[in-house]
C-alpha cells in the first residue's frame, strides 16, 4: 500500500517529535504492509513550511531506516489566503515530489462557493488539488453534493483510514461509508499522527473496503491511485455516482 498523508517528520507539527517516534510509525507502517509513505507536515497559521527543512529530514530519517519503507515529500496544505498566493506562484514547493498533486485541507468554517472558486485558481495552473478527509469537516458534511461538483471540476479526495471504524466520530464514519458509496473517494491515508492513537496502520482500513466495496476498489484506494501521485502519473477517475438519499444517510443536498 502507498500512503500518501502522514506526519511522520520529527518536531515539525503535531505529529511524531523525536526521531525515534518517526522511526517507530515507519516500522509500524511497513509491518501493515505500506511501501511507500509521504511526509506531509502541516502548512498553516500554527506550522510554518520549510521545504528545505523538510527535504533534509527526509533524507535523514531515511538513512536511519534503511530500506524499511520509501519515503516521499509533500505537504498537509491549510487553504488560507498567503498559502494560495505562495502556492500560485510556486506550485511545487508543496506538491507532493513536487509533481502535480497538493494535499489540501480545507477551513473548518469554509464557504463552499469560495472554495470552489479558490480550487479553480489552483486547477488554473495544473495543480490537482486532494481534498484532505472531507468526512470531517463540518460545512462538507452538510453538503456533500457540492464535492461532487468539485470532483467535476478536476478535484481529488482522501479519506482517513479511522474514519471507517468511528475515530473521529459517527458522523465521520458516515459520511466516508457515503462517500464512498457514491464512488466519490480517490485515496485512503492514515494522516499518522503517533504510534497509538493515530498510527500509520492502513490494514483494518483496506480490509474494511474489501469487505465492504470490493478488492477493486480497495486496490484501487490504497495502492494504484496513490503510486500514481507519488510518481506524478494521471489519475482518469469515473464520475461519481448519483446520491442515494436514505434514512441513514441524510447528508445530500
Amino acid at each position: 500500500m502507498v500512503d500518501i498523508h502522514s506526519h511522520i517528520l520529527p518536531g515539525l507539527d503535531d505529529g511524531a517529535q523525536t526521531i525515534d517516534d518517526t522511526l517507530a510509525m515507519l516500522q509500524i507502517a511497513a509491518e501493515n504492509g505500506t511501501t511507500d509513505i509521504v511526509a506531509t507536515p502541516h502548512a498553516n497559521s500554527s506550522y510554518v513550511y520549510q521545504e528545505q527543512v523538510v527535504e533534509q529530514l527526509i533524507q535523514e530519517v531515511a538513512s536511519r531506516a534503511g530500506s524499511t519503507i520509501r519515503i516521499h515529500r509533500g505537504c498537509d496544505f491549510h487553504l488560507n489566503f498567503d498559502n494560495l498566493s505562495s502556492a500560485l506562484e510556486h506550485p511545487a514547493q508543496f506538491t507532493v515530489n513536487s509533481g502535480r498533486y497538493l494535499m489540501v485541507e480545507l477551513p473548518d468554517m469554509a464557504s463552499l462557493p469560495v472554495m470552489r472558486t479558490v480550487l479553480g485558481r489552483l486547477l488554473a495552473v495544473r495543480v490537482v488539488p486532494v481534498i484532505t478527509h472531507p468526512e470531517r469537516n463540518g460545512p462538507l458534511c452538510s453538503n456533500l453534493s457540492e464535492l461532487q461538483t468539485w470532483i467535476r471540476d478536476g478535484c481529488l479526495l482522501q479519506v482517513t483510514a479511522q474514519s471507517f471504524f468511528g475515530r473521529f466520530g459517527s458522523t465521520a464514519q458516515r459520511v466516508a461509508e457515503s462517500l464512498m458509496n457514491s464512488g466519490s473517494v480517490h485515496f485512503v491515508a492514515s494522516d499518522a499522527h503517533d504510534c497509538l492513537d493515530r498510527a500509520p496502520n492502513l490494514a483494518p482500513a483496506y480490509h474494511r473496503v474489501v469487505q465492504n466495496w470490493g478488492q477493486e476498489t480497495a486496490d484501487l484506494l490504497f495502492y494504484d491511485h496513490p503510486t500514481a501521485v507519488i510518481m506524478d502519473e494521471p489519475i482518469f477517475a469515473p464520475a461519481p455516482k448519483p446520491p442515494k438519499k436514505t434514512s441513514r444517510f441524510s447528508f445530500w443536498k
